[in-house]
C-alpha cells in the first residue's frame, strides 16, 4: 500500500489577475526623455568669447518627466533648466553656456543630468575650437 500526502500552502488570498500584481511604478508608467541631439558643436571661437546652445527635448514617456538637476566639472559650462515636471508629451529646454576664457585648443565639456527616468542619467556634450585672440590694442 503507497500513501500519498498532499501540502499545499494558500495565504487565503483571492487568485488575481497579473495586472494586480504589478507595481505603482509599471501601472503609472514611465518618463523618457528624447533629445533632438546630445551633442554640439560651436565651431572655433576666439579666447574669451561666450557661446550658447539649447538643447531641446520631450518627454515620450507616460509619466511626468522631472530634472532633478544639471551639472558640469567644469565652471566654464553652465546649464540652465527648469526642474518644474513635464508632463508626457510635453517639450522643454537645458541652455548651456559655454565661456572660452583661458581656453585654448579642443575643448570638449560635458552636462550630466540627473532624471527620474528608468535611466537615472543622461549627457550632454558641447565641443569648441578655441583660438588665441592674436589683436593687440
Amino acid at each position: 500500500m503507497v500513501t500519498v500526502f498532499a501540502l499545499s500552502c494558500s495565504s487565503g488570498n483571492k487568485k488575481t489577475s497579473g495586472k494586480a500584481n504589478q507595481s505603482t511604478t509599471d501601472v503609472k508608467g514611465f518618463p523618457e526623455i528624447q533629445f533632438d541631439t546630445t551633442y554640439y558643436d560651436f565651431g572655433t571661437l576666439i579666447q574669451g568669447e561666450k557661446a550658447a546652445y539649447t538643447f531641446r527635448f520631450k518627454n515620450t514617456g507616460t509619466a511626468d518627466l522631472i530634472i532633478y538637476d544639471a551639472f558640469s566639472t567644469c565652471g566654464c559650462t553652465v546649464p540652465e533648466f527648469s526642474n518644474e515636471p513635464i508632463n508626457p508629451g510635453n517639450s522643454g529646454k537645458i541652455d548651456v553656456v559655454f565661456n572660452s576664457e583661458g581656453k585654448r585648443g579642443l575643448q570638449y565639456k560635458t552636462v550630466t543630468l540627473k532624471l527620474n527616468t528608468e535611466q537615472k542619467e543622461k549627457t550632454l556634450t558641447i565641443k569648441a575650437n578655441i583660438i588665441e585672440n592674436n589683436y593687440k590694442s
